[in-house]
Formats: structure tokens, sequence, C-alpha cells
């Protein structure tokens, strides 16, 4: 996008904002994970950066864990204008109800790994460990821990436009998520 999508106007607010939004009724407490906090300080919001550096989403994901006081962490990306605030409820809710560590959404391109929940006390010291082995991927810890992911026959209960994953990544993606925005809320 050549420059930082959360902070684009969306609908007339930066993406980030109304990501916020969509997420504060569900949110026992809200952070926002940016290396770049000086840019993000409007929201009044906790900003944490990255705890190890250069360490890309997985790098991410172990600062919001880390970051975290709660036992549930849901970890939602500043891109996706859809964030479902109903499906991370439910993701609690199963997390609690079968005693998984991750309850992830798997979508047919593949798991969701930034609108899921993870239990802090099991997740963070497997992300931790797997920064120190070297690894990249996001999900290459999940052989270590419980991990229930959510099929995309289960997901269409809660999100039947399919919209919950759409993902920001392109000047057209921007337009058409403002349209479908404008369309269908």
């Amino acid at each position: 996008m050549g420059q930082d999508k959360a902070l684009l106007p969306f609908l007339g607010k930066p993406l980030i904002a109304r990501i916020v939004a969509r997420m504060a009724p569900i949110a026992d407490e809200l952070i926002v994970s940016t290396n770049r906090p000086d840019d993000y300080g409007f929201l009044g919001l906790p900003l944490v950066t990255d705890k190890i550096p250069d360490r890309g989403a997985l790098g991410g994901l172990y600062t919001a864990l880390e970051a975290a006081s709660q036992a549930q962490v849901a970890v939602v990306a500043c891109d996706m204008p859809f964030a479902n605030a109903g499906l991370i409820r439910e993701l609690s809710a199963i997390m609690e109800n079968e005693s998984a560590d991750v309850v992830i959404p798997q979508t047919e391109g593949g798991y969701e790994p930034f609108h899921t929940v993870y239990r802090r006390e099991t997740c963070l010291p497997m992300v931790e460990s797997s920064i120190q082995a070297g690894m990249w991927k996001v999900i290459s810890w999940f052989p270590l821990v419980r991990v229930r992911a959510i099929r995309p026959n289960e997901l269409r209960q809660y999100d039947p436009r399919g919209l919950t994953f759409f993902n920001i990544n392109t000047p057209e993606d921007f337009s058409e998520a403002e349209a479908l925005a404008q369309e269908f809320e």
C-alpha cells in the first residue's frame, strides 16, 4: 500500500479506530502492538513495541501475549475492517468449554492467526521458544499446544457473508472494503 494501512481513513476515520470500536464492547483490555507508537497516541490505548525486534508476525504475537494481563488474549489484525466481535466471543467460549490453548478460524486459505484467541499462560512460552529456535511461521509452535480449529462450515454461522477475514493489501482492496461496509453495515 506504500503507507500504514491502519492509519488510512476508512469511511472517515482511521482503519485502526474502526477495529478498536468493533472489539471494545467485548474486551476487558485493548492493547495496540506497533513499532510507531507516536502515530497511534490518538487512540488513548496502551501501545507496545516489539519485545523481540525484527521477528516479524511471530514477534508481534509474542509482544501482544507478553503485554496482555488477561488469561485469554484475542489478537486481531489492523487490516481486517470486518473484524468480528461475535466470532471472537464464540472462540473465547469454545476455549473455555473445550480447554483449548488456541482457538483459530480455518478458512479454505488456511489458518487465520490474527483473528484468534490464545491462552496466554500456555502460548506465551511456546511462542518465545519458537522465536529462540529461529522459527518464523506464526503457527510453528501449534504442535506443542491444544489447538481447536474452527472449520469453514462452523464459521458460516458467525460470518454468513464471509467478510470477517477480508484483508486489505492493495488500494483496490481498500476501495472494495469501503463499498462493502457501506452496503452491509
